[in-house]
């Protein structure tokens, strides 16, 4: 299915579906998330085949040993359900439902957008309390500018991660490579960090990882940039910014949307942050911008967001077009 305009027509479907209806809490109290059977599956592994005792080369076989299980077992679940799924009526209807459940466009924004509300509910204590439902570091340690710039950067690498990078791999694969993407992403996310015990083990996993995403954090920052005007920003300035300054991030992809979205709102991201008792000396991205970030800012982050998943559709359907 490697770029066919019904895979590409298929993942419209998908990308209306999530942007109208998200991840109904009412299913998902009642019924497994997929990724919630991909992370039992990834914390099982890592309890059997992560031995502490063992020497950190065979922690390392053990974790490219998972790696392979995990994208062997994820490929044929998403093979075995698009094959019965094409078997039944609309199947470009079925397939694209199920693929919507693995997008974050509805989840990703409703998110971010309590913490801008959050300020005017509750203040800064209730703003602190909602970042840290989407982000790893420490939310006592932030103060009104650093909630805000976390929000932001959260929106931009999760728009990559959680948007462009299933629509890219499900444009070429299919319902197979979107549940292999998302498997190692979540692996990348629960042992993929630098940690005593997940360093080796994870290796494989960490790295698979920036593979998948490569080419999609660089398109989701093309996306991002051309959606600055949303939020007066230029997108000539946007793209400089981010082709600038992305490889300052010790990511080695998600310095590009993130670049891109510090350029597109005049503001200085990403820079020292504390993760727990870490604290991570980052340069800043776009270091000549804006500080002082404010929940209006969390907002034209948000409609540029938008903006760029409305230029991911157009891309999809001209591309589809083009191969039809």
């Amino acid at each position: 299915m490697l770029l066919h305009p019904d895979a590409l027509l298929i993942l419209l479907v998908a990308l209306a579906i999530d942007a109208a209806v998200g991840d109904p809490d009412a299913i998902w109290r009642r019924v497994p998330h997929p990724v919630a059977w991909m992370g039992a599956l990834i914390a099982r592994l890592d309890r059997s085949w992560n031995r502490p005792e063992r020497v950190a080369a065979r922690r390392k076989a053990a974790g490219i040993a998972a790696l392979v299980v995990i994208l062997a077992l994820s490929i044929l679940a998403g093979a075995l359900v698009e094959a019965a799924l094409r078997a039944l009526p609309w199947p470009m209807v079925s397939i694209g439902l199920v693929a919507s459940v693995l997008l974050a466009q509805n989840s990703l924004y409703a998110h971010v957008a309590r913490v801008a509300a959050a300020f005017s509910a509750g203040g800064i204590a209730e703003a602190r309390r909602a970042v840290s439902m989407i982000v790893g570091r420490d939310p006592e340690s932030l103060d009104e500018a650093g909630i805000c710039r976390a929000a932001i950067e959260t929106t931009a690498e999760n728009f990559s991660d959680g948007v462009v990078a299933p629509a890219f791999w499900f444009a070429l694969f299919g319902l197979p490579g979107l549940a292999a993407y998302k498997a190692v992403n979540t692996a990348d996310s629960m042992i993929g960090h630098l940690s005593d015990r997940h360093r080796d083990f994870g290796w494989a996993s960490a790295r698979c990882d920036d593979l998948l995403n490569l080419a999609p954090a660089r398109l989701a920052g093309l996306l991002i940039a051309l959606a600055a005007p949303l939020a007066a920003g230029s997108p000539a300035k946007a793209l400089g910014v981010m082709i600038r300054d992305a490889r300052l991030h010790r990511s080695p992809n998600a310095g590009w949307p993130e670049a891109a979205m510090a350029g597109a709102l005049g503001l200085a991201l990403a820079g020292p942050r504390r993760y727990g008792r870490r604290l991570v000396d980052d340069p800043f991205l776009h270091a000549e911008g804006r500080r002082a970030a404010t929940p209006q800012d969390i907002r034209r982050a948000l409609r540029v967001m938008a903006g760029a998943c409305l230029g991911l559709v157009g891309l999809v359907a001209a591309i589809a077009l083009f191969l039809s």
